[in-house]
């Protein structure tokens, strides 16, 4: 996350913004309900333009 969206913006995107891939929950919220790291960085790269060699 931090190499993506960079340190501070990505505190803010894992606490605000509501991923539908994630049923509808934040990044904090998924991590916090058990969702593997691993999926939650899909959904990332599902609704974000992350580069190739970051995916």
């Amino acid at each position: 996350m931090n190499e993506q969206f960079g340190e501070g913006y990505a505190e803010s995107v894992a606490k605000d913004h509501v991923l539908a891939e994630l049923g509808g929950r934040t990044i904090d919220q998924a991590l916090a309900d058990g969702v593997p790291a691993k999926t939650v960085w899909q959904a990332v790269v599902a609704t974000f333009d992350v580069p190739s060699r970051l995916r």
